[in-house]
């Protein structure tokens, strides 16, 4: 059965001729408590949806980890691959060159890391190749020189596959004259599409053969690029991937050696969110004071009444303990309900603004991705959950515990 006490709460929040402003600001408090915890919601979700989306794709095109000897003398990449063989946390292995060089054609230039790789190796590192829209690693025919491109890069550069793309090596051809750039025509055989600005305007990729006569490199220049079970925990893979002994003659680097700046900035960002969303909701929730305080005012002989008949003061507190968290309640549950809904469709609203306006709103030079991700994590739910409805019972103590103080004799006086 019902208290008396939870009773008498449950009756003070339906509204009445009399008290019908006191709804009324009682349903702004609610409103505002709802909005808070949508708010909180939705922004963190995005926020998990972006670290989700681009860390996944990242690693369908980064390495998992490198693995290298200090002295391109030490071995070849097969020694390397010995290394780790039979490693569980290993699941794919493929060898690779990497230098700098500058792209040239129709007057544009841009300098990007070309890598070469062995095709046919190169897939059990990588995912992309299975989208790729023209071409494949399989175009990379050794001696041809023959060259992939992300497919900003090839659209900057105004090349098309079947064209020419000019290859140029920070190396120089020592001549009569000076130094002389050494210049290479590479056919572009292929382009890769993956989405991230970064890597769709940076990709370079030939055949290993080729970059290695590009940049006078001998065999043991090439390193080993390898993929992880686990890349989440690539750092403590990397760490132990080594057997004793071979640290000295091999270098191992893992994804988060050039890419760990940008995700620990997106959960510094995640964490600061927190923080301000949680005073929109402190605020939202400090409502229900002024709502309860003006309850109690209004109720000041309502209250005596109730003292006289014999309810205890803990009797009166918990009166308006149970309004204010039920309206603490009611606020946080609209807010949870429309704030996932939200959540969940928050990219198909956006492509219908950006259908409204005519233009982008998310470009993926500023954003990474050309779209709006969106990611619930069930946890951080339950933590805006708990928030918001421990930040509504904390301020209604207050109010609940001035009701409690009230004198019978002072409040009927003027009655």
């Amino acid at each position: 059965m019902i208290s008396l006490e939870t009773w008498i709460g449950l009756r003070y929040l339906r509204a009445k001729k009399r008290s019908g402003f006191m709804s009324f600001i009682g349903i702004i408090s609610i409103v505002g408590i709802a909005i808070g915890v949508m708010a909180l919601i939705t922004v963190i979700s995005v926020v998990n949806g972006f670290q989700k989306d681009v860390r996944s794709q990242l690693f369908s095109v980064a390495p998992h980890a490198e693995i290298g000897f200090y002295d391109a003398g030490a071995g070849s990449w097969q020694d390397l691959r010995k290394l780790v063989a039979g490693n569980k946390n290993v699941v794919g292995s493929a060898p690779y060159i990497a230098d700098q060089a500058l792209l040239a054609n129709n007057g544009e230039v841009r300098g990007v890391q070309i890598r070469g790789i062995d095709p046919a190796e190169e897939k059990q590192v990588v995912d992309y190749w299975r989208d790729m829209p023209s071409g494949g690693f399989e175009s990379l025919r050794p001696g041809e020189f023959d060259i992939i491109l992300g497919s900003g890069l090839a659209e900057a550069l105004g090349v098309e596959t079947g064209g020419k793309v000019t290859v140029i090596t920070p190396e120089g051809n020592v001549t009569p004259a000076g130094m002389v750039p050494r210049l290479k025509q590479f056919n572009l055989v292929g382009t890769v599409k993956n989405g991230i600005y970064e890597l769709d305007n940076a990709l370079a990729l030939t055949h290993i053969d080729d970059a290695q006569t590009l940049y006078r490199l001998e065999s043991g220049f090439a390193g080993l690029r390898l993929k992880l079970a686990d890349p989440q925990n690539a750092p403590a893979v990397a760490a132990s991937l080594l057997p004793a002994g071979e640290q000295d003659k091999v270098w191992v680097r893992d994804w988060t050696f050039s890419n760990q700046s940008y995700f620990n900035a997106v959960e510094l960002e995640k964490k600061m969110l927190f923080v301000i969303m949680f005073f929109i909701s402190l605020v939202a929730s400090i409502n229900l004071i002024s709502t309860l305080i003006m309850t109690v005012t209004e109720k000041q002989s309502a209250i005596a009444i109730l003292r006289t008949q014999g309810l205890p003061p803990s009797g009166i507190m918990k009166i308006f303990f149970v309004q204010g968290a039920l309206l603490g309640l009611i606020g946080t549950a609209f807010g949870t309900v429309f704030g996932l809904l939200l959540a969940a469709n928050i990219g198909a609203i956006l492509k219908w603004v950006e259908g409204l306006m005519g233009r982008k709103l998310i470009e993926s030079q500023v954003y990474f991705l050309d779209y709006l991700p969106s990611h619930i994590v069930w946890s951080d739910v339950a933590t805006i959950v708990s928030i918001s409805i421990g930040l509504s019972l904390l301020v209604t103590l207050y109010p609940s515990w001035r009701a409690a103080k009230t004198e019978p004799a002072e409040a009927l006086r003027y009655e």
